[in-house]
């Protein structure tokens, strides 16, 4: 994105980073401090324009639009935040990808490594990724999975192909299959699990995910399906695989938490007891994994398969 600037009013000039994005949210991105109430007022003032022209909340910028933006008080965001040379992290992250093309980075996020910084932490995979690739005009986050979770992660490097993935998220057609390591003895051969989740947040940002019995309880809950599978068990623990239908905050954690087999090494969720006793005997993650995803590539509109392999750890539990 090209920036001009006279007289105070400055002109942004749009690359294929901001393409296909709506006028206000590419607005509400740029001018990060100030009120949103503000930010429509100049749009529906006519104050800010696209190629000279007064547009609506709802258009779409294309390359090489000119927005016009008059001055505001605001503070620009710095969006870099230093890595500390921690180059063995980078490594990890480049080493872990899994396939990459024009559209997509797919990636085998090791566990521990946070998707984006915030809330206490420094950097993710998306700060590494965009510093060690400066001249990348764009790379978002498709999706987001926990820091102690593994897996399959999703990057896009263009907005059409992040903007078809969440079409499809939104309408399920997104195949996502996760492994799981469980307390206790899990019998039946398959579960179907819908249940209400409401998402709270305390004082320091945190997020806490808690299950509603009475739907009616909160019109702030959300519903919840998960399809959970018997791949193994052994004397004290069930190795699972859960299909996701719905993809809320801290689904799955919840869902087995909620009926008894909460993860090994859940430090949110899990059983505190149980935890302590797993890592005397080694077991230090916690064990849950993003296996699988397939969906239709925006691009070339051909179905994709990944699969990002059942971590080391699993295999040592017995």
């Amino acid at each position: 994105m090209h920036l001009e600037n006279k007289n105070n009013v400055k002109y942004h000039i749009i690359d294929e980073g901001s393409e296909g994005q709506k006028i206000d949210n590419f607005l509400l991105k740029i001018l990060k401090n100030v009120p949103k109430s503000h930010v429509y007022k100049l749009l529906r003032s006519g104050q800010v324009r696209v190629n000279k022209k007064r547009i609506r909340t709802d258009f779409r910028l294309s390359i090489n639009d000119s927005v016009r933006i008059p001055p505001v008080s605001f503070k620009e965001r710095n969006t870099y935040i230093p890595v500390f040379a921690n180059k063995s992290k980078l490594t990890d992250i480049e080493k872990a990808i899994l396939f990459e093309d024009d559209a997509f980075i797919v990636l085998n996020k090791p566990y521990g490594i946070a998707v984006h910084g915030g809330s206490g932490v420094n950097f993710g995979v998306i700060e590494l990724l965009r510093q060690s690739r400066p001249k990348a005009k764009f790379l978002e986050l498709v999706h987001r999975i926990d820091k102690d979770t593994s897996g399959a992660l999703l990057i896009a490097k263009k907005r059409l192909a992040l903007v078809g993935i969440h079409k499809q998220m939104r309408n399920k057609s997104m195949h996502k299959k996760y492994e799981v390591i469980v307390h206790g003895v899990w019998h039946k051969k398959q579960l179907i699990v819908d249940l209400n989740l409401l998402k709270i947040s305390n004082a320091d940002g945190q997020k806490k995910v808690s299950v509603v019995d009475d739907p009616n309880f909160s019109i702030n809950s959300k519903k919840s399906r998960s399809v959970f599978f018997l791949k193994k068990n052994f004397k004290d623990f069930t190795f699972l695989e859960v299909k996701l239908i719905t993809g809320r905050t801290h689904q799955i954690r919840v869902h087995l938490s909620h009926l008894g087999f909460p993860i090994v090494g859940d430090q949110k969720y899990g059983d505190f007891v149980l935890n302590k006793k797993s890592r005397k005997a080694g077991y230090t993650r916690m064990f849950l994994h993003a296996s699988e995803v397939s969906f239709i590539h925006p691009i070339t509109m051909k179905e994709i398969y990944f699969s990002a392999p059942t971590p080391k750890e699993f295999n040592r539990i017995n």
